[in-house]
């Protein structure tokens, strides 16, 4: 009887191992690696870092509420407008520059 028992476990223990060799062989096929470009667009600053302070204009409410007589008021709102202009001028291309999408990627910018 002990016989029996050690023959039984041994062809229990065959058949595991053969169960196992088995289930080896069936491997799952290799994954396929695909590799695709995927163009994300990047936020990008639309004003340059050397762009200047705005300047001190002349004509603020205090200094028109000080100036004396109207003629000096309007040479204060003259010499305002001279420097907002100057600035609009700089400013404007710059604002029209950020509006426009962006160019695709090996593409020239459009003017």
């Amino acid at each position: 009887m002990r016989r029996l028992g050690v023959a039984g476990l041994a062809l229990a223990l065959g058949l595991a191992v053969a169960g196992c060799g088995h289930r080896a062989a069936a491997r799952a096929p290799e994954p396929v690696v695909t590799i695709k470009e995927v163009l994300v667009p990047v936020a990008r600053a639309c004003v340059p870092g050397d762009l200047p302070a705005a300047p001190a204009y002349p004509d603020t409410d205090a200094a028109l509420r000080a100036a004396a007589e109207g003629p000096e008021r309007y040479a204060l709102v003259a010499a305002g407008r001279l420097l907002r202009e100057a600035r609009l001028a700089v400013l404007e291309p710059l604002v029209d520059a950020c509006r426009r999408p962006p160019a695709a990627p090996g593409t020239a910018a459009p003017p």
